[in-house]
């Protein structure tokens, strides 16, 4: 007798491919922002963070049934959807670097954990596999520490800030657009929310704009 094979659910589909691909992208941000690192200790701290990085995308990818060669097809969708934001957020520095990294990636993951509230099952499972936010984030504590050294660096860090998590915040309306099954989660997520009011995307632009504000927090920089 055949086995039958469970339909993959496309919104879990695209949001694992989502955030898997932004996952290997802060993967290659954090591993280049380690080789030129001020000393060997920021050093080794952003290698473990970008091997963190990965760790992540293999859970996310364990989420769905990708089999062989599935990790590049689960995210093939979404090749190239950073290039734009690249070319517009090209760091002057090192700490400008390390920034961006932080603040693309922690806009991505907090992207998908609004989205995932969307999904009929799975979404505990998802948060799971991308984490929470976290203060003792290793990227974070080392851009934390130079800020803090460094009144005129964190400054400019401020101003960098706003560009970038504006860049990022401008990515949404298009990967909605690009991605129904992204669209229909931001619809379920606000509903699941009980937040009427606002459409889905100014809703899910708001709730990501308060948590970059936690973030510039973390960091003592203002957001």
């Amino acid at each position: 007798m055949s086995q039958q094979r469970s339909t993959p659910d496309p919104a879990l589909t695209t949001l694992v491919g989502l955030a898997a691909y932004t996952e290997l992208a802060a993967f290659g941000l954090l591993a280049a922002r380690s080789v030129d690192a001020p000393d060997l200790a920021a050093r080794q701290t952003l290698a473990t963070a970008a091997g963190e990085s990965l760790d992540r995308q293999q859970r996310l990818l364990g989420l769905t049934a990708t089999g062989a060669g599935g990790a590049a097809a689960a995210m093939a969708p979404f090749d190239g959807v950073l290039a734009d934001f690249d070319a517009r957020t090209v760091p002057s520095g090192w700490a400008e670097g390390l920034l961006k990294s932080v603040v693309g990636l922690g806009v991505a993951q907090d992207l998908c954990r609004e989205l995932a509230a969307g999904l009929p099952a799975g979404a505990t499972a998802f948060v799971a596999a991308v984490g929470e936010p976290r203060r003792d984030d290793p990227a974070t504590a080392v851009l934390a520490a130079a800020a803090a050294a460094d009144g005129v660096l964190a400054a400019r860090l401020a101003l960098w800030g706003r560009r970038v998590v504006g860049e990022a915040l401008g990515l949404v309306p298009v990967l909605l657009a690009a991605h129904p099954p992204l669209a229909a989660l931001a619809a379920r997520a606000r509903e699941v929310a009980d937040e009427g009011g606002a459409s889905a995307q100014a809703w899910l632009v708001s709730r990501l704009t308060a948590e970059h504000t936690r973030r510039m927090d973390r960091l003592g920089l203002a957001a």
